[in-house]
């Protein structure tokens, strides 16, 4: 029984971890990395199509934009995800395929005019999917039996709209563990989603330490403050551009954007618009609609009794077509516009920035969290030029942080999260955080609760039987920004299928003489036929 720590050790996203417990093998979690890569991650020690399971936290890309990448390279076991995060990684998923598509595409039509090789995406819509074709959703709260050494339980963490911390008993032999994985937890007093629940114990436990260095400040009135910058920015004949994740921040943002109109809170310009620019968004917002009861809070449950939507309200415009997307940036009343990516690496908000960004009565708010690397990040942290579509855009617009909008709990949060248990943790794991953050709130938690605790680095393996380290990984840092770690080349798309064909072998090993001889003879006739 050991666990392998794979991303998101010592640095923020691109989370996953690779448990093994009598011959079978599992992920929690299997998500992209984005923004600057920090540490060489290690790859995943086992063939893809060996791999059995997969526990999805939740729908950020973050914890599960590689599923179709584990696809294409061969998995064909099962992924287990509440209802909600299911439905929501069905639309995230394909959009992300959509975005690898559409950038091997533009790469390659500079690659033909330079006579370079092609490339080909890191995967597919149809690895999408495909990936998707595997997902068991379940409830929250029941404990649902995967095989007889893997019982699973989801319950809410509060930061996205069906997000989990998974609690898995493993049994080898004799012996049961019971292991939590935090995913990411919501800071609680949240708009629409529910506060964290709090588990009653774990033998080893995996925590985030996102904000594990930071302390929020005491929560504002979010539709006051925003009532402020819209006055201000509307009165400057300005826009306000908020770049935010399609998937639960730009929901966020709907309801206050709500609160501010329904509570006649901008007397000046009662009538502003607001523009939902992200097809994602759209279909994400509809998934919220469709969740109502299981995930959201009791206040907003009893809003919708009373026939109140949360999140519609006049004046609000859904754009979808790259033509919508165009045309408000012709539109020239001041208005409000809330798009994707929430840290400006890619998508529509970047089109806004490039419209907006030069003109000093304009506002840009950002309402989440910047990876360092990241365009968000820079533009927070005093950047006076930035690059977009090849063309250097000054920055003369005002750039805000809403201070208290935060998915992720801070210090004190996690920290009482972990002091709520009625049994400490035998063992903590802290991951998920930036590369000091991670040792400094181990030591934190190891004072606070008196439980043992590591930051481990990516490629260390912890024998969860022998409670010890069996196996380090890398520490060597990163040279470059990371890339996506896909598949680049057409033979390396075969390769991952020769993989898969071993695993397949490795499956049959129990099968018939009569059977194995056949696949052997289909086998050995492929090579015949491909031999060169």
């Amino acid at each position: 029984m050991k666990l392998t720590f794979i991303g998101a050790a010592h640095e923020v996203t691109g989370s996953c971890h690779y448990l093994e417990f009598g011959g079978k093998h599992a992920l929690i979690d299997c998500g992209m990395e984005q923004g600057a890569d920090i540490y060489e991650n290690q790859e995943l020690p086992v063939n893809a199509a060996a791999v059995d399971y997969v526990f999805v936290t939740h729908a950020h890309i973050d914890h599960s934009g590689l599923l179709p990448l584990l696809y294409a390279r061969g998995f064909r076991g099962e992924i287990y995800a509440t209802n909600a995060t299911t439905q929501l990684c069905n639309i995230m998923l394909k959009d992300s395929a959509h975005i690898q598509e559409s950038e091997a595409e533009w790469k390659n039509r500079k690659a033909r005019r330079a006579g370079k090789a092609e490339v080909v995406p890191m995967y597919t819509l149809a690895d999408a999917e495909g990936a998707l074709r595997h997902f068991k959703p379940c409830a929250y709260d029941r404990q649902v039996k995967v095989c007889e050494e893997l019982t699973v339980c989801f319950r809410d963490a509060g930061h996205l709209l069906g997000s989990s911390f998974i609690e898995l008993w493993v049994t080898e032999g004799d012996e049961t563990r019971k292991l939590i994985f935090s995913g990411d937890l919501g800071n609680g007093n949240r708009a629409l989603i529910r506060d964290p629940e709090i588990p009653d114990s774990a033998y080893y436990l995996i925590i985030e330490s996102t904000y594990g260095d930071r302390l929020h400040t005491v929560p504002p009135d979010y539709a006051a403050e925003l009532a402020k910058v819209l006055a201000a920015t509307f009165s400057r004949g300005g826009n306000v551009v908020i770049p935010a994740f399609s998937v639960g921040r730009t929901q966020e943002m709907l309801y206050y954007m709500r609160q501010i109109k329904q509570n006649g809170m901008l007397p000046a310009f009662p009538d502003f618009e607001v523009y939902m620019d992200s097809p994602l968004s759209v279909e994400a917002t509809n998934v919220f609609n469709e969740n109502v009861s299981e995930c959201f809070r009791a206040e907003d449950l009893e809003m919708i009794r009373q026939g109140v939507n949360p999140i519609q309200f006049p004046g609000l415009r859904k754009s979808v077509t790259s033509e919508d997307s165009k045309a408000i940036n012709f539109d020239k009343k001041p208005k409000v516009i809330i798009s994707a990516s929430g840290m400006c690496e890619a998508g529509r908000i970047r089109h806004h920035l490039k419209h907006n960004l030069w003109r000093e009565e304009c506002t840009i708010v950002f309402v989440g969290y910047q990876v360092p690397g990241t365009l968000g990040h820079s533009l927070l942290n005093g950047a006076t030029e930035v690059k977009l579509f090849g063309e250097t855009v000054q920055v003369r617009a005002q750039i805000l942080n809403l201070p208290g909008i935060s998915g992720h709990a801070d210090r004190d949060h996690l920290t009482a999260w972990v002091q709520g248990m009625e049994k400490k943790p035998g063992q903590i794991f802290v991951v998920h955080g930036e590369d000091a953050v991670t040792d400094e709130f181990a030591a934190h938690l190891k004072q606070e609760t008196g439980a043992p605790a590591a930051a481990p680095y990516s490629g260390d393996a912890y024998d969860l039987l022998q409670g010890a380290f069996v196996t380090l990984g890398s520490r060597k840092r990163a040279e470059k920004r990371s890339k996506a770690k896909g598949v680049s080349t057409v033979y390396d798309r075969l390769l991952a299928a020769g993989r898969r064909l071993v695993a397949v072998i490795q499956k049959n090993r129990e099968g018939s003489n009569k059977d194995l001889a056949k696949f052997a003879d289909q086998v050995n006739a492929l090579c015949d036929k491909w031999y060169r």
